[in-house]
């Protein structure tokens, strides 16, 4: 790659990388802000994610990428001193708005964490539990249909079918994690929000995952926070790169992997800091 190539734009801006192929918009963001009580975590902060691909958030910790992820589904308001100003839209709707129902949207917007956390449930309730509280199912053979469904979307179906008695936090860390994909599936999302699914799993089990995450993206808008570029490669349609608060850079994953139009990207991918 030729450095000289490489601009440095100021910390506001964002290198927006032209996307022809790219689907039509699910979430739009324009100029969020996060602050901490007096401390501001996200500026200005605009993006378009696509329907039905995988966006990958890449970056320094503590760069405001979990930060970002978190307002999609307004998991910040749990946090006391938290203001988001900007606007987010799913579909069209701004997600802030006053008479949005939070719970309707956090079913909208699944959430899988870092580390796994199976409900201490059985396998079976793990993924029923989110279509009862929504009323997604009528009656035990509805019910049994939904696990079912999701257990296979998740690609655990044939692991724990005889078993869906057994306790969820008794399976592997990578089975554990993949119950907790059903469970977010099983209430219908359109998008999924993945928080470094793999940082607490071994090789194999982070492969299954990646597997699993290239086979989800037909169906969902997919947007995962990792710290490896190498698995951001590797999953993504789309690739934005967060450094001290400001989105610097985001467009096709293997553009921004090889020709980043920006001096902070190229410097981040080429492992000059992070």
């Amino acid at each position: 790659m030729n450095d000289a190539a490489v601009m440095e734009r100021p910390a506001h801006l964002t290198t927006v990388i032209p996307d022809p192929d790219m689907n039509p918009v699910k979430v739009e963001a324009r100029d969020v802000c996060v602050f901490y009580g007096a401390k501001q975590a996200l500026f200005n902060v605009s993006i378009d994610i696509p329907e039905r691909s995988v966006t990958a958030f890449i970056g320094p910790s503590g760069c405001g990428k979990s930060t970002f992820l978190r307002c999609i589904n307004r998991m910040n308001d749990t946090i006391d001193g938290t203001r988001v100003t900007g606007r987010i839209t799913l579909d069209g709707r701004d997600i802030y708005e006053p008479s949005l129902d939070v719970v309707e949207l956090r079913a909208r917007v699944g959430m899988v964490f870092q580390k796994p956390n199976p409900f201490p449930k059985s396998i079976y309730d793990n993924v029923a539990y989110g279509p009862r509280i929504h009323g997604l199912a009528r009656g035990k053979a509805e019910l049994d249909a939904v696990v079912e469904a999701s257990l296979r979307k998740a690609g655990l179906w044939n692991e724990v079918k005889d078993r869906l008695d057994d306790p969820g936090t008794g399976l592997s860390g990578g089975q554990q994690q993949r119950l907790c994909i059903a469970r977010a599936i099983a209430v219908n999302p359109e998008v999924i929000l993945m928080d470094e699914p793999c940082s607490a799993l071994d090789p194999i089990a982070t492969a299954r995952i990646e597997e699993l995450i290239d086979e989800l993206k037909a169906n969902y808008c997919i947007i995962i926070v990792t710290h490896s570029m190498q698995q951001a490669a590797r999953v993504s349609q789309r690739t934005a790169f967060f450094h001290l608060g400001n989105l610097v850079e985001v467009g096709p994953t293997q553009h921004v992997f090889t020709n980043p139009r920006d001096t902070r990207t190229h410097d981040y991918i080429t492992g000059r800091f992070g």
